[in-house]
């Protein structure tokens, strides 16, 4: 008797079933699209001012209707302060997380280059909104920008102040301090910009020339007394 194959039939095979999409929620959509109008705002300001932006420009480039951007920024004002905030408190969150325990001046001025080296080159769009609204712009961005700037340098202030052979300084002499330390990072940060993200030797030459400046403002601490 001839050996038969058995016949497959159409249900002994099991086809692969696509899974329905996962719904997306209204919560979700709406952050998708501010984050859209965030991005297209950035693109579209890789080499010009914010206050050549208008906001049909942004809406097309972010693929949505004019009257939708109110749904998300009250202008474009708003959307700018947006901007400045969001790459600036990161900065400064993560600073103050890299910095949590410093031993000694060299451990602020290493974990604060190195990680503004980072941040930098990981939001090289955001950096240079910033530097160019900060010299450039007007109004509330600008104003935005001068805040967060002010907030870092307070921020670094406190971090001074837990030195003990600085306790004895007023709270003027510390932020007079951080701002100039804060000023020599903002000139890293043009560095930065200046040269090719992929150039790792001048990326490390700029980090090393930012940490002798940062100690060279340091070096005359000891010796420091405030006149007033």
């Amino acid at each position: 008797m001839a050996n038969t194959v058995p016949t497959r039939t159409l249900t002994d095979v099991s086809e692969p079933t696509e899974e329905p999409p996962v719904p997306v929620s209204r919560q979700e959509r709406k952050r998708r699209t501010r984050r859209a109008l965030l991005d297209a705002a950035l693109e579209l300001l890789a080499d010009r001012g914010f206050a050549s932006l208008s906001l049909r420009e942004v809406t097309k480039h972010a693929g949505i209707v004019p009257t939708a951007f109110y749904r998300h920024f009250a202008s474009m004002e708003e959307l700018g302060v947006v901007l400045v905030e969001e790459s600036m408190r990161t900065l400064r969150k993560m600073i103050r997380s890299a910095r949590s325990d410093p031993r000694t001046y060299a451990d602020i001025i290493r974990v604060s280059v190195r990680t503004l080296h980072q941040h930098v080159r990981a939001q090289e769009d955001h950096f240079r909104f910033l530097t160019r609204e900060r010299y450039a712009g007007a109004g509330p961005v600008q104003r935005a920008i001068a805040t967060e700037l002010r907030l870092f340098s307070s921020d670094l202030a406190i971090d001074l102040a837990r030195f003990e052979y600085l306790r004895d300084w007023s709270n003027e002499d510390l932020h007079l301090m951080a701002d100039l330390i804060v000023t020599a990072m903002l000139a890293t940060v043009l560095e930065l910009l200046e040269v090719d993200s992929g150039d790792s030797e001048n990326d490390k030459r700029i980090v090393r020339t930012a940490e002798k400046k940062l100690r060279l403002i340091v070096l005359g601490v000891p010796n420091w007394r405030s006149t007033h």
